[in-house]
């Protein structure tokens, strides 16, 4: 931030300023953690064909849906904090898959996760 602003500015637009700035870096981040959960699932995708796919292979699929839809989660949030309401055209330009959409959610820590 430019020095002129904070001496030209009360302190109350400078801690405004930079909430906003916080907020515009982390909506970047979070679109950029979906992004990449999203070409992990398509990375295995192409990999491994859904046809008759071994339980493990299933399993690990499911695993990267899950955190798509953990990624897609907080990004919604983080948007929503934003004040950008619409998603529509967030799953659209993401091209977001169904299942995704569908398991969009925090991922829950459970008893054998460690502290």
């Amino acid at each position: 931030m430019s020095r002129d602003f904070r001496l030209d500015r009360s302190p109350v637009d400078v801690l405004a300023y930079e909430l906003a700035e916080e907020k515009a870096s982390a909506l970047g981040r979070m679109g950029r953690a979906l992004e990449n959960a999203l070409a992990k699932l398509r990375e295995f995708d192409a990999a491994h064909p859904r046809s008759a796919a071994p339980a493990s292979t299933q399993q690990a699929r499911r695993i990267l849906v899950r955190e798509a839809g953990h990624a897609l989660w907080m990004f919604v949030v983080q948007r929503e904090a934003c004040g950008l309401r619409n998603s529509r055209l967030l799953m659209r330009d993401y091209n977001v898959p169904g299942e995704v959409q569908q398991c969009m959610a925090p991922i829950l820590a459970t008893s054998s996760a460690s502290p």
